[in-house]
């Protein structure tokens, strides 16, 4: 049975006794690959999965704070480095597992257009964003989420950050950002590729931002040090990383992991 909980800490145990069940908790932007990974795993394991999404910066806390996670699926890598370096994940599980695609989502009826070639933005292309009527525009929170900064990175490439600055509004997480957008709460939203893929983000069009323009979103996880399931956390981690994995990852918009 796989458990699929949006910002949750806690989790609900498996009714079946003695059934192994690995706690994950994960960005939000893997939230559809998800869905079809964690079977996946379970098919060839038998190891049950229990995941929670949010935030990598908060997670990166609650795992600070002792929060029982086996393992920790991080947008930035920078998250479970540090847990290494300070103890706090298991030595040698750092494994990088994907590469992040940043878009520019709108709704299909909005009347904002971007320069664009092959979906991809061009120089100048979000001077629309700057627009009267475009009064809202979302970005998840740079200060704990790797997409919000990547979003700031792009704003600030096309150099047209100060003039919109005061348009942002914050999502907690990614997948709150999406949800900010498609409810017509914002003009327009800064999300992962991954997420402008899934089904309830249909209604929508989208724009991929030039990777040369944001620092790259290398996403890389860790078995946490606490765990008890470690050996049950690694293989899932190495999962992640087979050919199978990778190409479950791909199908959802997210890019092969850097060297």
């Amino acid at each position: 049975m796989f458990v699929l909980r949006l910002g949750a800490v806690f989790f609900c145990l498996l009714a079946a006794a003695g059934a192994q069940e690995l706690r994950i908790a994960a960005a939000s932007d893997l939230s559809s690959a998800l869905q079809k990974l964690a079977p996946a795993f379970e098919r060839q394991t038998g190891i049950h999965v229990s995941v929670s999404l949010g935030s990598s910066g908060n997670f990166f806390a609650q795992i600070q704070n002792g929060a029982p996670f086996d393992v920790f699926l991080s947008a930035d890598k920078n998250y479970p480095e540090k847990l290494e370096q300070a103890g706090q994940a298991e030595p040698g599980s750092l494994t990088p597992y994907a590469r992040g695609r940043l878009v520019l989502w709108t709704a299909k009826n909005s009347s904002l257009h971007f320069e664009t070639k092959e979906g991809n933005v061009l120089s100048g292309g979000l001077d629309a964003l700057a627009r009267p009527e475009v009064r809202k525009i979302a970005i998840a929170n740079p200060e704990h989420a790797p997409y919000g900064r990547a979003a700031v990175a792009a704003l600030q490439h096309f150099r047209i950050y100060d003039q919109v600055k005061g348009k942002l509004v914050l999502g907690e997480n990614i997948s709150q950002t999406a949800q900010f957008a498609q409810s017509g709460n914002a003009d327009a939203g800064f999300i992962a590729l991954s997420l402008a893929l899934s089904e309830s983000m249909a209604g929508g069009r989208y724009v991929l931002l030039p990777e040369n323009s944001y620092p790259a979103i290398e996403q890389a996880g860790v078995v946490v040090k606490a765990s008890r399931n470690k050996e049950q956390a690694r293989k899932f981690l190495n999962f992640l990383a087979s050919p199978e994995g990778q190409t479950m990852l791909h199908d959802f918009g997210f890019g092969a992991p850097g060297k």
